[in-house]
């Protein structure tokens, strides 16, 4: 008799055990949903755009800042003349206009400075480098204007030394006194020109009539922009 009501006492006690472990379990899962629902911090997913400003620091959501939109404005506004001089470019040696946009801008603002016409240094970044900023000859000239370091160190100088020799800016402002320096010394576009090809000695001057051939048909598109834009 015992050992009957022992295990009836046993079996009785499992039950109330798995009874009281099923209630508990469910009662954690319904507070467990109402931590979720009502108390708990809401997750929500992030998705890739959006983890790229969290990482950066900005809200998804946050306004593009007045200054920014203002430049972007100013640069959609660009001179007709450049931009169809970035157009002819980009058409001709299958570069992206958005790509060819800045260095021509820039080939303005050196040609200003110095007094040189930019469509003749657009017309030499054509042909030295194909508007290839990281381009190098055997020689060691280097960049846009393929300018040679160790021939233009004082120039270079000014602009924080040797090194700075591949900064499309720098490089295009170099080049364009080089340029400007060697037509005054030489006297004739066409000996600077040689003479900055390092080609003095070629009678048939082919490097520059090559570049004056580029600076030429740049100058036609030039041209034609007020008949265009009388017909439009």
């Amino acid at each position: 008799m015992k050992l009957v009501e022992l295990n009836t006492r046993l079996r009785r006690g499992a039950t109330a055990f798995l009874s009281a472990a099923h209630t508990g379990l469910a009662a954690f899962g319904l507070l467990a949903l109402a931590f979720v629902v009502f108390d708990g911090p809401r997750f929500v997913p992030i998705h890739v755009a959006q983890a790229g400003s969290i990482a950066l620091g900005k809200s998804k959501t946050e306004a593009t800042p007045p200054q920014l939109a203002v430049a972007a404005t100013a640069n959609a506004a660009i001179d007709p003349h450049r931009r169809a001089v970035t157009d002819h470019l980009a058409r001709r040696f299958r570069i992206a206009a958005d790509a060819l946009d800045g260095l021509v801008s820039e080939a303005y603002v050196a040609g200003s400075a110095t007094g040189v016409d930019p469509l003749l240094i657009l017309a030499v970044m054509a042909i030295e480098s194909r508007f290839n900023p990281f381009a190098e000859s055997d020689f060691g000239a280097k960049g846009l204007m393929q300018v040679v370091p160790r021939f233009h160190l004082d120039k270079l100088a000014a602009h924080g030394g040797e090194e700075t020799v591949l900064d499309p800016r720098i490089n295009i402002h170099v080049g364009a006194q080089i340029l400007r320096e060697y037509v005054r010394r030489t006297g004739s576009l066409e000996d600077g020109l040689q003479l900055y090809a390092g080609a003095g000695d070629d009678p048939a001057q082919g490097y520059a009539q090559k570049v004056i051939a580029e600076q030429r048909r740049m100058a036609d598109v030039v041209a034609r922009i007020p008949r265009l834009a009388t017909n439009a």
